[in-house]
């Protein structure tokens, strides 16, 4: 796996053209050969020709939208709304495909077994191959079912099942006047994706009601283009905290997954997107820092533009962004991917006590129990990948993301809005 659901436009979109027709190719063949294969448990269960047909023509219609849309929109390479509900019903009908080809292949392992035996004990009937068993079917429909009622459900209500989550980490060296301070962090708002402004609205509320002392916001504020948020702007304009609102970049707020007509159009994009969150009243921190206080004391705030592990933008300057703060400063470091805490920050002789990021969105996709477990198939590529995180001393909170990019919904991972209490620790007596 190279890439979460928050990075997919660069694994769909970034190959090379001689190579594109050999992939769709070898896509598309593997696409039937497993909706033959599953076609069998519907066979199994009904002989109805209405049935069978309607199985085809709805697998057919989606694949053939989804190529259309998806290869045959390079000229633009734009996630709309639109491709994001085809690729997500697409994703929604094939996955409990491959859980029936798990039972069914297991069932002609069986069968196979049986055949074969049949054969060396001399069996007049040579190679006996039994039927399928309709139990078996009926089985694999009602487990292929859950996935199939998830991926529904995600892109039908969870996409907007905003979350809350709060922590408290004690610092010893937290300046006593911050004991207590609060910090409300969002992040991937990728507002290029919303279709819904009441829940939206809702969200944002969420996001005051928590009446904490600064809100920050980790990055990926659109999919690709700065007029994504032209609708949405006087929404999050309303965001307010007693120490502002601070914000940073991420990989696609930089345009670098849109073919633009050019270098200029890409720089004025950009530009734009600057300007934008600036009227919004939100600071934005471009390898630089603030200054936080309160009752005399300070912690120092700093933001790095994008860095990412592999192929992902290493904009981020860490040693600019520090110039001049003091080593025995409290830090607080915003920094959209965490493979840059994981990579650089969580070794750094500075110190960086608290690291805020985003990016994963958790792949928008897995099981959590609070407390006891979490599991996604994302942290096969990122060792940090959602919640808190402890290095001798130093922490690392990765948002899920307050909106969604790709397959247009989140299942069992919900978009999170996190706050986080900072204490001072006490010495025991």
């Amino acid at each position: 796996m190279n890439c979460p659901v928050a990075c997919l436009q660069p694994v769909i979109f970034d190959v090379p053209k001689k190579h594109f027709m050999l992939r769709w190719i070898i896509f598309i063949s593997f696409y039937l050969l497993i909706d033959l294969y599953a076609f069998q448990a519907i066979r199994t269960l009904t002989k109805n020709q209405w049935v069978h047909w309607g199985y085809f023509v709805v697998s057919i219609g989606l694949l053939a939208l989804f190529v259309y849309q998806i290869a045959g929109g390079l000229h633009h390479r734009q996630m709309t709304p639109f491709r994001m509900y085809v690729f997500g019903f697409f994703l929604t009908f094939f996955i409990p495909k491959l859980i029936l080809i798990l039972f069914l292949f297991g069932e002609d392992l069986v069968r196979t077994g049986v055949g074969l035996f049949s054969k060396l004990a001399g069996s007049d009937e040579g190679f006996y191959w039994p039927q399928r068993r309709k139990f078996l079917s009926t089985l694999a429909l009602g487990v292929a079912a859950v996935p199939f009622a998830s991926l529904l459900y995600g892109m039908y209500r969870g996409k907007y099942n905003y979350q809350v989550l709060k922590y408290a980490l004690e610092f010893e060296d937290l300046p006593e006047a911050f004991d207590g301070y609060t910090i409300t962090q969002i992040s991937d708002i990728h507002s290029g994706s919303f279709d819904n402004e009441k829940k939206v609205s809702y969200g944002i509320d969420l996001i005051n009601q928590q009446q904490s002392d600064v809100i920050l916001f980790t990055g990926d504020l659109v999919n690709n283009r700065a007029d994504e948020m032209d609708a949405w702007q006087k929404h999050f304009a309303t965001l307010t905290a007693p120490d502002g609102v601070f914000s940073v970049l991420g990989n696609h707020d930089y345009g670098d997954y849109l073919d633009w007509p050019s270098e200029a159009a890409k720089r004025e994009n950009l530009n734009r997107l600057k300007e934008l969150q600036q009227e919004m009243g939100w600071k934005l921190l471009l390898n630089e820092h603030t200054t936080l206080s309160r009752n005399g004391q300070s912690i120092k705030l700093i933001g790095v533009e994008n860095w990412g592990a592999g192929g992902f933008k290493k904009a981020g300057d860490l040693d600019k962004a520090c110039e001049g703060v003091p080593k025995e400063a409290f830090k607080i470091l915003m920094s959209h991917d965490p493979s840059h805490w994981t990579e650089k920050v969580k070794q750094d002789d500075r110190n960086v006590q608290l690291t805020l990021s985003g990016h994963t969105h958790g792949m928008q996709f897995g099981i959590e129990v609070p407390g006891w477990f979490k599991w996604s198939p994302v942290k096969y590529r990122y060792e940090n990948w959602a919640g808190i995180y402890e290095n001798v001393g130093r922490y690392l909170n990765v948002n899920r993301g307050f909106g969604f990019l790709g397959y247009p919904g989140r299942v069992g991972i919900w978009p999170e809005v996190t706050v986080i209490q900072l204490k001072k620790t006490r010495n025991s007596t």
